[in-house]
């Protein structure tokens, strides 16, 4: 056995045995309904799910129903859809009743909340993402603004991961990324959007590679090219996802990848229980070594 694979065999355990003591909030709500169609995902310490602005056409609960439905136990919430046949919307950050209706809808489908975003990240996102339970909020802020984030993020021991939408945004090159964080603590880093870099013409192993050590989280993407590419199932596109896999795999990288699915907007579900599947085969290859 190589020392590579070694090193990968060992990152995996560690990793299921670090979730299990409970680093992460919902630690034990996690490992009981660890993604049941990534098993090998799971292993390597990697949250697999959907970003509900894949499902931005319905309301809130039939968003977190569809992510149910292809098998994945994650999510990053999108703030803005009505929650159900109620006028009450998850932008909601400041009201206690929609925060209960979430978390109850949550429940009742067996999905646990990781993340929000792309949105604020000021005391009232914190405080949201507190009273959620969640690890990160994921923003695009403005560059003066960071000192003061990163404060909040020491102040409620939350994540903050800077996003990358395609050019002409703020942060569409992972250059300016990396330039903002040098003056940032440990919890604010990158939300690595590799679909949008392909959209920007950046290769996203190239970026990955800069970003080494401050990527918080992912938003997932394989887009059928560069520029004004569209959303694929996984491992059918241009982005070269085992290679991709293979850096974050080679990076000792823990933590949620969000299934953000821009296209079919009625009919993704397939298509993203097809990602995942797709995501979890490549984790039990990077594992076995193949």
């Amino acid at each position: 056995m190589t020392k590579n694979r070694r090193d990968l065999l060992k990152l995996a355990t560690l990793g299921g045995a670090a979730l299990a003591l409970g680093t992460a909030p919902h630690a034990k709500a996690q490992d009981a309904a660890a993604g049941k169609k990534a098993p090998w995902a799971e292993l390597m310490g990697w949250r697999v799910g959907c970003q509900l602005y894949s499902f931005r056409l319905y309301t809130f609960k039939e968003a977190v129903e569809k992510t149910a439905q292809t098998g994945s136990r994650y999510c990053e919430i999108f703030l803005g859809q009505k929650i159900d046949d109620t006028k009450k919307t998850s932008d909601g950050v400041n009201d206690k009743a929609v925060r209960k209706l979430m978390k109850t809808i949550f429940a009742d489908y067996g999905v646990i909340p990781l993340s929000v975003g792309v949105t604020g990240a000021d005391r009232a996102n914190f405080e949201f993402a507190a009273e959620m339970g969640l690890q990160a909020i994921s923003s695009e802020p403005k560059f003066d603004k960071l000192a003061e984030i990163n404060a909040l993020t020491e102040e409620y021991r939350i994540n903050v991961a800077l996003h990358n939408h395609p050019k002409p945004s703020i942060y569409w090159d992972y250059k300016t990324v990396l330039e903002q964080l040098k003056d940032c603590g440990p919890r604010i880093g990158a939300c690595a959007d590799i679909g949008h870099w392909m959209r920007s013409e950046i290769n996203p192993i190239e970026a990955l590679k800069a970003l080494k050590g401050r990527i918080i989280q992912f938003h997932f993407k394989d887009l059928n090219g560069y520029g004004k590419g569209h959303d694929m199932p996984w491992g059918t596109g241009k982005a070269d996802v085992p290679a991709i896999l293979a850096e974050v795999a080679a990076q000792r990288f823990q933590g949620a990848f969000f299934a953000e699915y821009e296209h079919n907007w009625e009919t993704s579900v397939p298509e993203i229980t097809q990602s995942i599947a797709f995501f979890n085969e490549t984790a039990r290859k990077i594992i076995a070594g193949e």
